[in-house]
Parts: structure tokens; sequence; C-alpha cells
């Protein structure tokens, strides 16, 4: 049983907007093309490792569109998608969610609330992975999209200090800034998956794959994400 109502509505809608077959409502069907989500803990290098992945099947598949990452670039496709404002993008990222803020937002109608805008980014994450071509990172994806057949799940991991490395180089960060932003968010993403989703975040059986880059460079990781998704056989 699902205590909190905001983690209850979003897994209705999921159920809801997942089936498939001849079911009334259903509204889901058979994908021609793959998709993936790329899980990740902070500083392990998910968007280096997702932009090559989408070079390396734009290699293997040079007749098909080309691959979309969507990272910071999705909640702006949400926000279009539902004819919301671009600003209320920043009410909601995955690193700081808060009960709190919810509450009063509702009382005053300062915005929608955080369950509402949750429901527009799964309906839109379900229509990008069901088109294909689509490389979703964060935001659920993965538990969002977990009845889609054709869908790859897969988990960057590394050890902190790897991440606080990287972190210091991809972010121009001190190492203190590097480790702060490692650890919080973290703790923020783990927070998001288990409020809204009821899902933990670590747990390995989400996935089909957990890399850890720490052991292997990005382009390996991305190799390795690639032939999955070109050794796959969707429905």
């Amino acid at each position: 049983m699902i205590a909190n109502l905001p983690v209850e509505n979003c897994l209705s809608f999921i159920n809801s907007q997942s089936r498939t077959g001849d079911q009334p409502g259903a509204i889901i069907k058979p994908a021609v093309r793959r998709s993936v989500t790329i899980s990740r803990q902070a500083g392990c290098g998910a968007l280096v490792v997702a932009e090559r992945v989408a070079g390396y099947l734009k290699q293997h598949l040079p007749d098909e569109p080309s691959w979309n990452v969507l990272d910071r670039n999705l909640m702006a496709t949400v926000m279009e998608d539902h004819n919301l404002p671009a600003r209320l993008a920043k009410f909601l990222p995955e690193d700081r969610m808060s009960q709190i803020d919810d509450i009063v937002s509702d009382l005053f109608e300062l915005r929608p609330p955080a369950s509402e805008i949750i429901r527009h980014t799964a309906e839109t994450i379900l229509k990008l992975a069901d088109v294909g071509n689509a490389i979703i990172i964060g935001r659920g994806g993965n538990v969002i999209t977990a009845r889609l057949p054709h869908v790859i799940h897969v988990r960057l991991v590394a050890p902190l200090e790897n991440r606080i490395a990287h972190s210091r180089r991809f972010y121009c960060m001190t190492e203190y800034e590097a480790r702060k932003f490692c650890l919080e968010m973290d703790r923020g993403r783990e927070r998001y998956l288990r409020k809204y989703f009821g899902a933990d975040i670590n747990d390995p059986l989400l996935y089909h794959a957990v890399i850890n880059t720490g052991l292997v460079t990005y382009d390996y990781a991305a190799k390795m994400i690639g032939d999955a998704i070109l050794n796959s056989r969707p429905d």
C-alpha cells in the first residue's frame, strides 16, 4: 500500500498509460524503435555517455533518425507539451523536493503542485520513449517506462572520488563544491524516486545493466549501451 498520495496518483497514471493490446483506454502501442533510460549517480558522466551513445547509434544506424538526448531540456519539453510557463521548470529539480513547498504553493495557488507537474513529466516521457530513438536521463524514466518492452534501462555509478574529479572538470568546481554537489544530488534523486514513484533508485532489479564508469571509459560505457540497443529485439 502506498501511503503518499502523490505517489499513488503517479503510479496509477503510469499503469493506465502503460497498457497494451485491445484493452479499453489503451494508448501505448508496440513500438518499432528503441529507447533507453539512464539513471545515474551525480558526477559519473551520464550526459557525456548519453551523447556518445547517440553518436555510436548514428554511426551504426545511419538510415534511422538521430537519437535525442533528453536531460535538462526534458523539462522544457514538458512545459511546452502541456502549455505550461517555462519558468515552472525550475520548481521541480530532482535534487530538491519539499512537501512544505507543495503545501504552501497549494494554499496560495502560486503554481501547479509538484504531483501535477510529475504527472505531466511522466506523460511526456512516455510519449518520447514510445516514439523511439530517445535517450532519457533521470526523472524516474526507468520506472515510468518500465512496462514498455522496447526501452532499455541503464544505471551509471562510480566511486565518489571519481565522481568528484569529473564534477570538478565538467562543472569547474572546487573539490569541496564537487563533493557537496555529488552527495546532495544523490540524496535528492533518491528522495525524488522514493516520494513520487515508491521506488529505490539503487535497486539493481530496476535496470537491464549497471555500469561502473570508474572501471570503464565513457566511450566503452557508451559502446556497451549502444550494443545492448542494437542487439535488442523490439516488439
